[in-house]
């Protein structure tokens, strides 16, 4: 299956894609991981978000094909983007479950944002202010997926994630 851990940057999908990616024995793909590479190599960070869910299909195809889920980390603000994940688990005939990080408190996660070490090299981490701006860009979700508040323990967050993507939730 294509798992795909969406929301607003600094709510937890980050961390909640890692814990699903160990418990599923999963590879994990994250979109600030490639758009910092692009980066790296000149790619203007004008392009680089298209160009980063691309890759990411891209190099999920293969994997989902080969029988391993692929837990897919991205804010998918978006219904063009959300529609790229539809796409790709289609394109690979597997199951797509979506998982919504949210963090409802807002004084937490201004925190976050504004305390969150910065684990990957050359990726600049957004401010506060453009955390705010995708906020307000970010289309409400339809579809059917699972919504974690990520001010819950972790242990809990994952717990429900795993149940839901195995078809229990």
């Amino acid at each position: 299956m294509l798992v795909q851990v969406c929301g607003l940057p600094g709510s937890g999908k980050s961390t909640l894609s890692s814990a699903l990616a160990d418990a599923l024995s999963a590879p994990s793909l994250r979109v600030d991981a490639i758009e910092a590479a692009m980066w790296k190599y000149g790619i203007p960070r004008s392009q680089s978000g298209i160009a980063a869910y691309s890759v990411m299909h891209a190099l999920a195809v293969p994997d989902l094909r080969r029988g391993l889920s692929v837990v897919a980390d991205a804010v998918s603000g978006v219904e063009a983007a959300r529609a790229g994940w539809v796409s790709t688990a289609a394109s690979a005939g597997v199951a797509l479950r979506v998982v919504e990080v949210v963090c409802p408190d807002l004084v937490e996660h201004r925190r976050r944002v504004e305390e969150r070490e910065n684990d990957l090299p050359g990726f600049v981490l957004p401010t506060w202010d453009e955390v705010e701006r995708v906020r307000a860009e970010y289309e409400p979700r339809t579809d059917d997926r699972l919504v974690v508040d990520s001010t819950r323990p972790l242990e809990e967050t994952v717990r429900q994630a795993l149940d839901f993507v195995r078809g229990g939730a």
